[in-house]
């Protein structure tokens, strides 16, 4: 297991926002009056994610409201985020459930019950009525920023003009292991005129300069549909890296370990192996890298995510 990181990002009390102005706790939705698209900039999603808490309190500490279309800002998990300790920083991820691998028709209707499966039935109109979304978390490992989307031709050009993060996994299948808030109902079909829903991996959970990224990319986020003025993006804009996700390895036993030691990013040879769980062994379908590799093994979790570069 990882030692505790180094905390020089923590929570702040967010009482202050509860109300909202939706009918639903965490909720703030300003409407411009003029034409233009609904935008959702979502935080917590996991409750010790605290870069989109930072991004999210920006727009709304600062009075932000759009020029044209709808904005909407809402805190996902703030049941688990209000459970942080210092001591078990990753500990307040979630209550029970994930929050990002529920929101399946199967289990939003579902009989399953869980404060994360309350919480995502509550915030289903918000993320069904958003034309765009930006989604804000954090890595587990400090690793270099980076988008996940499925491969579609509005997150592409999105996320290529913003150019922040420069790193890219694009899921052309889904993500393997539940259904993220981005691939909720239209969201998750193919190319059928639904908008933009996107992941920005800001960095590591507790620095301070995760923050601050996630306040760029949201700035450049609503830049790019209109909703602000500025730039859609940093000057000069990075080179960009993208890969395409082959395949999302979820943990079996308790005895799954990293052939090596890795934190993300590192590259395998076709057929070395990556990993161990009991007695299946993980091993490079081709020359590949990985990415999100798990901190500790827990069954039924992603052990890692395996991904190609792209041309």
């Amino acid at each position: 297991m990882t030692a505790n990181p180094l905390l020089d990002l923590l929570p702040r009390d967010l009482s202050a926002y509860r109300a909202g102005n939706t009918g639903i706790d965490y909720v703030h939705r300003f409407d411009s009056g003029r034409p233009g698209p609904h935008v959702l900039v979502n935080a917590l999603t996991h409750g010790n994610e605290f870069c989109g808490m930072v991004a999210a309190c920006d727009l709304l500490d600062r009075g932000v409201r759009p020029l044209r279309g709808v904005l909407t800002v809402s805190f996902a998990n703030v049941a688990a985020y209000e459970t942080f300790d210092p001591e078990r920083p990753f500990a307040s991820r979630q209550l029970v459930h994930n929050l990002n691998r529920v929101w399946s028709a199967g289990q939003l209707e579902g009989s399953e019950d869980s404060p994360e499966l309350r919480r995502a039935r509550e915030l289903r109109p918000i993320v069904a009525a958003a034309d765009h979304i930006l989604d804000l978390h954090s890595t587990a490992q400090d690793v270099e920023p980076f988008w996940v989307y499925p491969a579609r031709s509005a997150n592409e050009q999105v996320a290529l003009a913003i150019g922040e993060p420069s790193v890219h996994l694009v899921m052309p299948s889904g993500l393997g292991s539940g259904t993220p808030l981005i691939q909720h109902g239209r969201h998750g079909l193919a190319d059928a005129g639904a908008g933009a829903a996107l992941v920005a991996e800001c960095g590591g959970h507790f620095r301070r300069a995760t923050g601050e990224l996630a306040v760029r990319v949201t700035q450049h986020f609503l830049a790019f549909y209109g909703l602000i003025d500025g730039a859609v993006a940093p000057d000069p804009k990075p080179a960009q890296r993208r890969f395409e996700l082959l395949r999302t390895y979820v943990i079996r036993t308790p005895e799954y370990r990293f052939a090596r030691t890795v934190r993300g990013f590192e590259t395998f040879a076709a057929g070395e192996l990556i990993a161990t769980d009991g007695d299946e062994e993980i091993r490079a379908p081709e020359d590949c890298t990985i990415l999100m590799p798990a901190r500790e093994p827990v069954v039924g979790k992603e052990g890692v995510y395996i991904a190609r570069a792209m041309q």
